[in-house]
This record gives structure tokens, sequence and C-alpha cells, in this order.
């Protein structure tokens, strides 16, 4: 009997869902395709990811971006600048977020300090953030998880008020808002990703993104050897020209720093994608509304806020744990191919991670907020070509378990 009734779920179109599908589409491909049949095309960083820059600050609403090859490269090399720029000391981090938002603050040499969750949000509690901040804290480094909005009133006017750095980290929130703005235009520097499953894909790719000029020109550098003619001010050009007349100015190097340039056909591909972004975004909210709105919330945690929210899959929780229930979840999304990832954003708890294992044994028992979702929550695809009827079915499914 319960094959039948898979058989006929996946006759109705319920069975095989990808995390994300048709993320790069014919007219991104054209798109490289026209580029690439231009007499001697450039193909490293070049033209493109210029233009490509200028139109993400512009659609962000930002005066700086600066491309990259991935948003784990953005989190290094934004977390590099910040050293240079404030020494080093303690980064705020949260226990939910992906492993590279971590690890670039371990390989700068900060000292990260975590907090649990907020469940509505899935981004760190608040009240936990002000009050581990100290005079060791350097940076705030908030993650939008999974197209949520992380921000509140409180945190940004603490924040303000102790003049300490937000860093945000929008890699899975493109377009999600806050009072109206976009996330990412908050911080004192955000990044992005543009990997395959985000919201918009560069194939691989990430931003960095800020309104201040000298950070700026930091990121800029570290991003390519921390060579100096990378600056686009020439005025800290010459500076470094007068201080090492020794050097040869193409070649002064200002710190030890990545080669993280993106290509100009992940640029290409890029400004592509951007000009549909907004459509397909839409499309994200009134999917991820359909989903919240026909679960069980006695069963499921359906309490999220969805106020600005713009969110690539969909977030399934638990209400209570119950470990046999869970079971059920699982079994039944593997038996109809719909796929999914438990633990919700980069696993889970990321202290329950050898990495940090070996570095803090016993943190990880301390956050019990994100251990629930670690063991009793996952993300499954949303994406724009979802029909309602289909999440109505897949709703259908979880609640009769």
């Amino acid at each position: 009997m319960a094959t039948t009734t898979v058989k006929n779920e996946r006759a109705a179109g319920l069975s095989d869902w990808p995390l994300m599908k048709n993320n790069i589409a014919r007219e991104d491909l054209d798109a490289v395709i026209e580029f690439l049949r231009q007499d001697d095309p450039i193909l490293t960083q070049s033209k493109n990811v210029a233009a490509f820059e200028e139109e993400w600050s512009a659609w962000l609403g930002v005066k700086y971006s600066v491309f990259v090859n991935s948003g784990s490269s953005a989190n290094q090399i934004t977390m590099a600048a910040l050293r240079e720029r404030f020494g080093g000391g303690e980064i705020i981090v949260p226990t939910l977020t992906w492993v590279s938002d971590i690890a670039s603050v371990l390989q700068n040499g900060f000292t990260p300090v975590f907090t649990d969750i907020n469940p509505r949000t899935l981004g760190m509690d608040t009240e936990e953030v002000i009050g581990k901040l100290s005079r060791k804290t350097r940076a705030v480094f908030l993650t939008h998880v999974l197209g949520y909005n992380g921000l509140d009133t409180a945190l940004l006017a603490e924040l303000e008020r102790r003049n300490i750095p937000l860093i945000e980290d929008v890699c899975e929130s493109h377009g999600a808002t806050f009072r109206g703005q976009k996330l990412g235009s908050f911080g004192f520097a955000s990044n992005f990703s543009f990997y395959y499953a985000h919201h918009m894909s560069t194939i691989e790719g990430g931003m960095v993104c800020t309104n201040d000029p000298s950070f700026y020109e930091t990121v800029r550098m570290f991003r390519s050897h921390g060579m100096v003619r990378e600056s686009r001010s020439e005025t800290l050009k010459n500076h470094y020209k007068a201080e090492w007349p020794d050097l040869n100015p193409d070649f002064i190097f200002a710190f030890p720093a990545y080669n993280v340039r993106g290509t100009e056909i992940n640029a290409v591909i890029g400004r592509s994608q951007l000009k549909r972004l907004d459509e397909r975004n839409r499309a994200r909210r009134r999917n991820l509304n359909v989903f919240l709105d026909h679960l069980d919330s006695k069963k499921f945690f359906t309490d999220f806020e969805r106020e600005g929210s713009c969110n690539y899959a969909f977030t399934l929780v638990l209400r209570e744990p119950d470990g046999a229930l869970w079971e059920r979840v699982e079994r039944a999304l593997r038996e109809r191919r719909i796929e999914f990832r438990r633990g919700a954003s980069g696993g889970g708890n990321q202290l329950r991670q050898p990495f940090l294992r070996k570095l803090m044994p016993e943190e990880y028992k301390k956050y019990p907020k994100v251990d629930h979702v670690h063991f009793f929550g996952a993300y499954i695809g949303n994406y724009p070509e979802l029909e309602p009827e289909r999440i109505q079915a897949l709703c259908a499914l979880l609640n009769g378990l």
C-alpha cells in the first residue's frame, strides 16, 4: 500500500524535488556564448566584473562592491581587511551558519564568541549578542539564515552606541529586507554568495559590499595578492610609491593576501541573472507563505518571521522534540526523492563539528535552541517554478505523518 501511495504521488509531481532547479537559464548561457564570440575576449577579471560590481551596488543600495570567486572568499577577505583595520580580538558569531564564516574568523586570528539562535529568524539571539559585547569585541558577524532577516532595532542601536562594526552574511538571503531596506546595506560590510543553490548564481562567486571607501580599497587589494595597483585610489597608490621608492609601482604588495578574483564568464552570468532576480524572488516569497500556511502548526514550527524574508528554501522544524516523528519525516522525504538538508543552514550547530570540538570541546552543550534545529530541522528547496498545488501536496504529506 505504501509503495502504491508513493507511485501515485510521483505521478502527481510530488517526487523528484531537488534543492534547486533551473537556476542557470538558457538566456544566461546565451549571454556567455555571445561574450565568447567576441574577437579575443578577455576571460580573467576585466570590464564585466567591474560592470557587475556597479550593477550589484545599485541593486543593493551601497557605494562599493568587490566581486570574488566565492562567498567563502568574501568571508575570508572581509575578516582579513577587518583585522587590518581594527586589529585582533573577538568576533561574535552564530552557532547556525555556514562553516566559512567561523573558519574565516579563526583563520584571521580572531577569537569566535558564540550565541544561540532566535527560533523565529534562525539568526542570532539579540539579547545574547548584546550580553557578550565587550572591549575585546571587534565586530558582530551576523548571518541572515535561509532568507530570514536577523536584524532588529535593539541590536542596531546598541552596536551604533558602542561603535562596533556589524558584518552581515547575506549569502542565503538575497533580496530580503528589514524595515524596507535590503539586507546587506546595514552593516559596515556584507558578504554574498552566488553559489549554484542560492537565489542567483555565477556558478561560483561572491561579493563583498561596503559604504566605507578605505575598507573598499583594502578589500580590493586583499582580493588580488595585496597589490597596491588594485586600488582605485590614486592618493593611496601615490602614498605607497613615495614610501617605497625602491619598488616597481606595479608590484607593491601591501598585505600577505590572496588571489580570489572572479572571471569575466562568472560576471557575465551574474549580470544576466541579476536582471530577473527581483521577479524570481517574488515567487519565492509566495511559495514560502503557501508552505507555512498549509503546514500543521501543532506538529511543525510555523512562527517564522516572514516580514521582509526572501527564502530559497523551506524551513521544516518540528514544534517539539520527537525522534519518532522526525524519523518518519526523513523516511517519507527520501522515499519520494525530495531532497533536503538536515540541521538547516550549514548542517546545524557548528560547535558540534570536528574543527570546533577540537578547539572548544564542551562549548556545543550550551546552546539548546540551535540543537533543536540541529536534530529536528531541515530545509527543502524553494524555487520559482514550484506550483502552489505541489507545495500543498508536500504539506499534506508531512501533516499526515
